[in-house]
């Protein structure tokens, strides 16, 4: 009985262990103020990936559940960017949608530390592409 709870005990812990390594396998991003993150981009001599969602959107959706947990997505964009991700309809989210006007969702933008966009790409990106495309934008930025 007791080899059986134990058995049981580390299975539960291995599983969370499994899960929490998985989640951590894509991109990260970033949970502070917009101010901070300008600062941040600065300090670090990055550009930032700016996803602007809404929680009703079916291609943002898509995105953080297939593209952005990819691990080959994940490389690139948590070396070369600093990753923040906003519902533009809630919350900080708002007063952004005014300062960065959206066409539709979701938008992907690449953004320097003084805050303007170099980069803005419209609608569901697949892994590849999304790949390419954060490439080239840092290659561009040096």
């Amino acid at each position: 009985m007791k080899t059986t709870f134990l058995t049981i005990l580390l299975a539960g812990v291995l599983a969370c262990n499994v899960q929490s390594a998985t989640k951590e396998q894509g991109i990260v991003f970033e949970k502070m103020p917009w101010a901070k993150i300008l600062a941040k981009a600065k300090k670090e001599n990055k550009l930032i990936f700016f996803d602007a969602y809404a929680s009703w959107c079916g291609p943002c959706k898509m995105l953080q559940k297939n593209v952005f947990t990819r691990a080959d997505v994940a490389d690139v964009f948590n070396k070369k960017f600093i990753n923040v991700k906003y519902d533009m309809e809630v919350g900080e989210g708002e007063a952004l949608a005014r300062m960065y006007p959206l066409q539709a969702y979701p938008t992907l933008m690449f953004i320097n530390a003084n805050g303007k966009v170099v980069q803005q790409v419209i609608g569901y990106q697949d892994p590849e592409a999304l790949i390419q495309i954060g490439n080239a934008v840092a290659a561009a930025k040096k």
